[in-house]
């Protein structure tokens, strides 16, 4: 009965995770638009987080001076 309660909670636990998981999309966004993306220029990168991320001016500049952009 345990053994089946286990089996029960893994797999109500494993279909709660729908999410697809989107690491790497974005880089690969910046890269189609943008021949030569250097993510340390500040209007590259605020450009490329509005088009690729979907971002407004001020979010992107906050999350482009946190990765190093000047």
């Amino acid at each position: 009965m345990r053994l089946l309660a286990v089996i029960m909670f893994a797999l109500m636990t494993a279909a709660c995770n729908q999410e697809q998981d989107v690491t790497g999309s974005t880089p690969i966004c910046q890269m189609r638009n943008y021949s030569s993306y250097n993510p340390r220029d500040m209007s590259q990168c605020v450009n490329a987080c509005k088009s690729c991320d979907h971002g407004n001016t001020l979010t992107c500049t906050t999350s482009c001076t946190l990765h190093g952009a000047r």
